[in-house]
């Protein structure tokens, strides 16, 4: 797990509730990024939107709605 997402979720109890929702808020942002990039690469090495979609949890729709066309 990603050390600011373990830091927002282990501080969430005690910090200002509007400081952590942005700082969730800029984790879920690098998430994406890097969910895209990976996905990006996954297909650059051949993988199928199938096996790409099945690491994902999602349907191969899904994945292909979101990224196929980049």
């Amino acid at each position: 797990m990603d050390t600011a997402i373990r830091t927002a979720l282990g501080a969430a109890d005690g910090a200002e509730p509007l400081a952590e929702l942005r700082r969730i808020r800029e984790a879920q942002r690098r998430l994406t990024r890097a969910e895209s990039e990976q996905v990006r690469r996954a297909r650059a090495q051949g993988y199928s939107w199938q096996a790409i979609a099945a690491a994902l949890e999602v349907s191969k729709q899904a994945v292909h709605k979101r990224y196929g066309k980049r």
